[in-house]
């Protein structure tokens, strides 16, 4: 055979996967994961596995798990270049639906996935995640970067995340304890936190708005929809100590008139004043710019309320006092309601 014929040796990084970046991406992001550590962590980034010793205070320990994802907000992103808070986004997802029992985050895994690893990107985001594990108290214990040549448009990637907390049997919160004329709080959100962005962006282009350089009362348009999804853990778990929450709701996909009713028996109907608080700019400038039906809002986007707590009535000024204390927005948003034949399950008013 001669010399030009034969095979050329080929190698991981011909096929696109560059071991060497990998491995300099786990060096960088382990001072970032090293500033979640916490106590119960027996071993974290760079085994196998993960180990975490449930806390001793617990006496009859139940874990809780939640999973979830960034969405379309990643295209934003990319778009802008920006990535710094996209990580506490994908926390903020998880470590919020698992408050919603009670639980206390214990800690977090990040799935980051990408046609071609850059590690200054993925650092970037990665040290997001860990912003978003200390606001919610967890430790960032491991994860996956997971390089896929050809899956990936160029300059992209996509997230998951994995929370797993821990809550006292005896004060796991399902809502059983809801009863009529109990009192509905809301906990102000810090924007679109991370739902809704399909329609988001179609207003956007189909507007033409150029977001890196557009402006809403006197803010920037990128600023305001790339905010970061607000975490509720700390200023709600240390209201737990002390009042008796019987609901809590994360006002995510669906918004207030699909997620409420999953903590609410069958019989019973939440009924929300929508003039309790202010509709951002941001969801005005979505509904005007869209022609977006308000019926459509209610059902796609927060619009302003990221957190609900159901409290009875004698709680519900204790409850609001110490949640703003705690530097929360809180607005006494509803009550709950004997619910009729037929009605929905939350009712706008």
């Amino acid at each position: 055979m001669a010399e030009a014929d034969k095979p050329v040796p080929l190698t991981y990084r011909d096929a696109g996967v560059d071991i060497d970046a990998g491995d300099a991406l786990v060096e960088r992001i382990k001072p970032f994961a090293r500033r979640t550590m916490r106590p119960g962590i027996l071993a974290g980034i760079g085994g196998f596995g993960a180990l975490f010793e449930v806390p001793k205070r617990y006496s009859e320990p139940v874990l809780v798990s939640g999973t979830d994802g960034v969405g379309t907000k990643l295209k934003l992103a990319f778009e802008l270049d920006r990535h710094d808070t996209i990580g506490v986004d994908l926390v903020a997802m998880s470590v919020n639906d698992i408050l919603t029992l009670g639980a206390e985050p214990l800690f977090f895994l990040d799935y980051y996935a990408c046609g071609k690893l850059d590690v200054d990107t993925a650092s970037r985001v990665i040290k997001g995640i860990a912003a978003g594990c200390e606001r919610a108290g967890c430790a960032l214990i491991g994860g996956e970067t997971a390089e896929m040549p050809g899956m990936y448009a160029g300059g992209e990637y996509d997230l998951a995340g994995f929370a797993v907390g821990v809550v006292e049997k005896s004060a796991i919160i399902d809502g059983a304890a809801i009863n009529v004329g109990d009192v509905v709080l809301g906990l102000a959100s810090d924007g679109a936190h991370s739902n809704g962005y399909s329609l988001v962006r179609k207003i956007i282009s189909a507007r033409g708005v150029k977001l890196a350089s557009a402006m809403l009362h006197g803010q920037s348009l990128a600023d305001l929809v790339l905010a970061p999804t607000r975490i509720y853990v700390k200023p709600v778990l240390e209201l737990l100590q002390r009042v008796p929450v019987k609901g809590l709701a994360h006002i995510t996909g669906g918004g207030l008139v699909e997620n409420v009713p999953r903590v609410l028996g069958d019989q019973l109907t939440a009924r929300i004043d929508s003039k309790a608080w202010p509709l951002p700019p941001l969801f005005a400038w979505l509904q005007d710019q869209g022609k977006v039906p308000q019926e459509e809002m209610w059902r796609v986007f927060n619009c302003g309320i990221g957190m609900v707590l159901v409290v009875d009535p004698t709680h519900a000024n204790g409850a609001s006092e110490m949640l703003r204390a705690a530097g929360e927005t809180v607005y006494r948003i509803g009550q709950i309601d004997r619910r009729r034949e037929g009605e929905p399950q939350t009712i706008m008013v």
